[in-house]
């Protein structure tokens, strides 16, 4: 009994001692993150304003008012309205709709002709979830449309209009684009964090990183991810070939373009990872910040939950987690085909999130150089 008792007091001790993981800290944090935090983040549980792109070839007073009645839905808002043919795939590009309508030509004459009319919808489904709610409220609005002419009528000489839907993207819903995908890429990421985000503090036990910071670059940290980022990005195009043969993987876009986003992304969250874990004072504290780098891109990156069920400012706080754009460009590249041009924008905003992480990798470089160099001084 004493051995138990002794054995459970020497835990206790080595527990609050901060030589291993600060549990009594972590478990109290998660549990606040996922009550408070995740509440307030994920509060919607219905697409409310989802962005929603019309072409309009007919152009007409009847195609106007059916704009209005969509845009005077809760659940959508109409983001542009176009007047001329376009492929409407081009504009799901950096989910910047959720869904296209198509007005086509001479739509309001067989409305009041008496002849049926037909409305063409698009559905983004990368995310077979978020078009839930727009197909409902579609159907609802063309059938109280219906409805409401047919009473104004009295029934006579009146076209009905109808929905055609198509799915896009991943028509038949399969995991292997969807949630099989987004998991590939999260736990890759994830266990290339552990592997690297405790760098920092092992060089500092062993002396090294004085080394580093007295007579080299932080190219020289930066060197020392460059095998973990090699294996990784292998990592995904092994887990994605497993995926594409045994699976139904659809890989539409270029793979030149995904292995260059691939690259930049070991690198960026290979910055990260060491800036995390930079002031940890042991590989195991710097272990248990794994969690401030990449389940919060996991949540919010469209995968758990549709991007149109965040709020705006949730969507822009979103992208301070590298996971989150990576499944943006694996939405654009992999799924919905894009290149490298078709979503120059979104990648110019991600070279400029990569340049102020590696302009802050580069400062807590200098400034710990600075403050070694001075040590000595302070000393005397």
């Amino acid at each position: 009994m004493n051995r138990i008792i002794g054995s459970f007091k020497s835990e206790i001790g080595f527990l609050f001692s901060g030589k291993g993981m600060p549990y009594e800290k972590v478990c109290i944090l998660v549990a606040m993150v996922i009550s408070i935090f995740l509440t307030l983040l994920m509060s919607g549980n219905f697409a409310k304003d989802a962005p929603i792109a019309v072409i309009d070839l007919d152009n007409s007073h009847y195609s106007r008012e059916l704009i209005s009645q969509i845009e005077a839905s809760e659940y959508m808002q109409v983001s542009e309205v176009l007047y001329t043919p376009i492929d409407p795939q081009t504009l799901f590009y950096r989910d910047h709709v959720i869904a296209v309508v198509y007005f086509p030509r001479e739509l309001e004459k067989n409305r009041y002709s008496g002849n049926n009319g037909v409305i063409g919808v698009f559905y983004d489904y990368t995310n077979t979830a978020q078009a839930a709610d727009i197909k409902q409220a579609l159907n609802s609005l063309v059938a109280e449309d219906n409805a409401s002419a047919i009473q104004a009528t009295g029934g006579t000489n009146t076209g009905t209009v109808t929905l055609s839907s198509r799915n896009l993207f991943n028509p038949a819903g399969s995991t292997s684009n969807g949630q099989t995908q987004g998991f590939l890429f999260f736990f890759g990421s994830m266990f290339f964090v552990f592997a690297t985000i405790g760098m920092i503090p092992r060089l500092r036990m062993t002396h090294q990183l004085d080394d580093i910071l007295l007579n080299g670059t932080p190219w020289e940290l930066l060197a020392k991810i460059v095998p973990y980022a090699f294996l990784m990005v292998i990592s995904f195009f092994f887990g994605m070939a497993i995926l594409r043969i045994w699976g139904d993987l659809v890989f539409s876009g270029a793979l030149i373009s995904f292995l260059i986003i691939q690259i930049f992304y070991s690198i960026n969250v290979g910055i990260l990872s060491l800036l995390v874990g930079w002031t940890a004072p042991n590989p195991g504290l710097a272990n248990s910040r794994m969690i401030f780098l990449i389940p919060g891109g996991f949540i919010l990156g469209g995968v758990t939950a549709p991007i149109a069920k965040f709020a705006p400012w949730v969507i822009a706080f979103s992208h301070i987690f590298p996971l989150t754009w990576e499944f943006h460009f694996t939405r654009d590249i992999i799924q919905r085909g894009a290149t490298l041009t078709d979503i120059s924008s979104e990648v110019g905003a991600y070279f400029v999130y990569i340049a102020i992480c590696a302009i802050w990798f580069c400062w807590r470089f200098y400034h710990d150089k600075e403050v070694l160099q001075t040590q000595p001084l302070v000393s005397e």
